[in-house]
């Protein structure tokens, strides 16, 4: 269970009675100190063991939650967590005695863990205790873990339930006095942030503090049916809007793993964690050390004859982006049947800006980031959510020295009163900023279209100067042909006699053009670099990515190390 090293059983509650504790080892021989050791075994034994009979315990056991260090013992590798602050909390004693007679412990454990045998440091809430307000707490917790987090250089894990240290009207009555809200910490979340992988789980409903943390990180995750965030719950929505929401209602997952405030949705806290698991292996633990690399056991050779058809010829019918990807990158035998095979892509933000994909994958046992569009999806057009997620995401492997794979099909911004409404060329400018100033490497794929400003930003994303090939199949230009007729002959179109004719006048223009559509054509004038055979893009990916992380990627990190400047390891409340 979580806290082996600091004598734990397997969790810890609220007010903890320790009257029936044996006292003889706690009492003073004079001599040794080891009364005062027996005394901080016993504050921890109480920490680290749940109080079943505790409303607050009940609760969470009640709303199908687990308890703050079953979550530990289930996200961290067996026996690895070490905590800080073990000892935090408030205690009453006897007058008369002099021994603990209860325990309050502070509601948020610290520590260090390990994940996959690698080094991270973890705060998690507990609900249980005052729900994660700051008058259940003990100030700075958070604060020193995510500043001690940033001076080692290892990765945050957040376990979030409740306001985890956020104001509660209560501190006014115990302080008597109000006060100016703080940062609360959150300084030190904005420079780990800069930092370290900061990976955050909604594990309840997550409000105020909390929810600014969630979007403090890198990678976030809710739990369906489980996990809410809101700035302000509904008891003070109500009193200010007047609207008399659920908390599913006001921040479910609904709302927030539709709109981009968090990543990724599970079914479940276990599910939850191993998603951060899964994200964590591909990101190295500090932005000073290149991605971990894992022996690969997919050949880089491998050509699948399902990519010479996956891309239809008729130009307006859709095909699955997803399966493409499998088909491309690192595969892996499925742990339960050995005759199968799993692919190495992991999906981020799946549920919004649904027209991109973006996801961390292996290729030669490589992190590497995918970045693509899905033409299921509005066509697959570049709207304000999907500039949103694709520029977040490239700036993520920019700063952690992901390679990114750039797999293009992109007809261009998206279009219309709601595009217009939404602001879509702002959010776009955003992504082209990304892949601009972008110092990873960078392949480009072009699969089908790339028109428009939307599509020159992802086909040339290196100004002229692009590691880039293109399919049979791709079809580019400053307007998509049938569109660009339709402006270019407007006057020609509208004067037609009748609409068969109209029709028959737009069908003989579509063929004049359609030979110089070919892109051979564009490779004879060097417009495109190389076209290349579907098949062999696996190996042309295997080889270009060897070359990145061999020779790109160590002078890259050479001069991020040399600009460092050390860490002050200093914090501040």
């Amino acid at each position: 269970m979580a806290n082996k090293k600091n004598g734990g059983d397997d969790g810890g509650e609220e007010a903890r009675s320790s009257s029936n504790a044996p006292t003889a080892s706690r009492q003073d021989d004079g001599v040794t100190w080891k009364h005062v050791v027996a005394k901080i075994r016993h504050i921890q034994r109480i920490n680290s063991t749940p109080n079943l009979q505790h409303s607050g315990y009940t609760r969470q056991k009640r709303n199908g939650k687990l308890w703050v260090r079953e979550r530990l013992d289930a996200l961290l590798d067996r026996g690895s967590f070490s905590e800080v602050g073990s000892l935090t909390g408030t205690q009453i004693v006897d007058e008369k005695t002099g021994e603990l007679k209860e325990f309050t412990s502070a509601n948020m454990i610290i520590g260090w863990g390990k994940v996959g045998g690698r080094k991270v440091f973890v705060t998690a809430d507990d609900f249980s205790v005052r729900g994660g307000h700051a008058d259940g707490g003990i100030q700075g917790k958070a604060a020193y873990g995510e500043a001690l987090a940033s001076q080692h250089k290892v990765p945050i894990i957040r376990l979030l339930d409740g306001s985890s240290g956020g104001g509660s009207v209560a501190t006014y009555l115990a302080q008597g006095a109000t006060y100016i809200p703080p940062l609360a910490g959150l300084g030190q979340s904005m420079t780990a942030i800069t930092m370290v992988p900061v990976v955050s789980a909604l594990l309840g409903p997550v409000v105020g503090l909390a929810s600014a943390k969630a979007v403090t990180s890198h990678f976030s995750i809710m739990v369906r049916g489980l996990s809410q965030l809101f700035a302000a719950g509904p008891p003070v929505v109500k009193q200010a809007t007047y609207e008399d929401l659920s908390k599913e209602a006001l921040g479910g997952w609904e709302v927030h793993a539709r709109n981009g405030t968090v990543d990724n949705v599970a079914t479940s806290e276990l599910e939850a964690f191993q998603q951060i698991k899964t994200f964590l292996s591909f990101l190295p633990p500090s932005v000073y050390v290149l991605p971990p690399v894992i022996t690969p056991s997919d050949p880089a050779e491998r050509r699948e004859d399902e990519l010479i058809a996956i891309i239809p010829r008729r130009r307006t019918r859709v095909y699955d982006i997803r399966r493409l990807i499998e088909l491309v990158v690192d595969t892996r035998d499925d742990a339960n049947d050995p005759t199968q095979k799993n692919s190495s892509f992991f999906e981020i933000g799946a549920t919004w800006g649904r027209s991109v994909v973006t996801g961390l994958t292996r290729l030669q046992g490589m992190p590497v980031g995918i970045l693509s569009s899905d033409c299921t999806i509005g066509g697959g057009a570049l709207d304000a959510l999907g500039s949103q997620k694709a520029a977040r995401f490239v700036n993520l492997c920019d700063q952690f020295g992901i390679p990114l794979l750039n797999l293009v099909d992109q007809p261009g911004f998206a279009i219309g009163s709601a595009a217009e409404r939404a602001a879509t060329i702002r959010h776009g400018v955003a992504i082209m900023a990304a892949l601009y100033h972008a110092t990873i490497p960078i392949f480009t794929v072009i699969l089908r279209r790339s028109f428009g400003v939307a599509g020159g930003a992802l086909s040339d994303p290196g100004d002229g100067l692009n590691t880039r090939v293109a399919w049979p199949s791709a079809d580019w230009g400053s307007l998509p042909l049938e569109g660009g007729i339709e402006a270019a002959y407007k006057r020609k179109l509208d004067n037609a006699p009748t609409p068969a004719a109209r029709d028959e006048l737009m069908k003989d223009l579509l063929a004049k053009f359609e030979h110089v559509r070919d892109p051979v054509r564009t490779a004879n004038v060097f417009g495109i670099e190389e076209i290349i055979d579907p098949r062999d893009t696996r190996p042309r990916a295997c080889e270009w990515i060897s070359h990145a992380y061999s020779h790109l990627l160590p002078p890259r990190l050479s001069v991020r190390q040399a600009a460092t400047t050390p860490f002050s390891g200093k914090y501040k409340l």
